[in-house]
């Protein structure tokens, strides 16, 4: 056990560093940050504990750093800062970024109702013609 946390974890400098840029980082934001990031990666609040507290040894996974970039909302030296000490943490896992590839969110609309089936079906479709016209921007950029 104590292999591992020597290996991922508080023995580790580039994790301690990574882990300190969170840990700032979070303190600069709003109170709620924390539970919107949990929310955001589907886990309790506990696991953002752990993942911000250099003294565990929980490494963070490269699938949650797009979405921690997201919602903490890093800024541009805070975020190389951070990139910098997880490439040298975990070099065999270092995040792909998101200019790689366009990431999606959902977005939910409230519409007026037309009060007419045909009406509403021509609201909807024109919606998602306009949503998929987008779509084909990104991906053309």
């Amino acid at each position: 056990m104590k292999k591992n946390a020597s290996r991922n974890g508080a023995d580790n400098p580039a994790v301690v560093e990574y882990k300190r840029v969170l840990q700032q980082v979070l303190e600069n934001r709003p109170s709620g940050t924390r539970g919107a990031l949990a929310e955001a990666l589907g886990k309790h609040r506990s696991f953002i504990s752990q993942i911000t507290n250099p003294n565990y040894s929980v490494p963070i996974p490269a699938r949650h750093i797009e979405t921690i970039f997201e919602i903490c909302h890093f800024l541009a030296n805070e975020k190389a800062k951070f990139l910098d000490a997880y490439a040298r943490a975990h070099s065999q896992r270092i995040p792909t970024s998101s200019l790689a590839a366009p990431r999606w969110r959902e977005l939910v609309l409230r519409v007026p109702d037309m009060r007419d089936r045909a009406m509403n079906r021509q609201l909807d479709d024109l919606l998602k013609e306009t949503v998929q016209r987008i779509g084909r921007l990104v991906k053309e950029r």
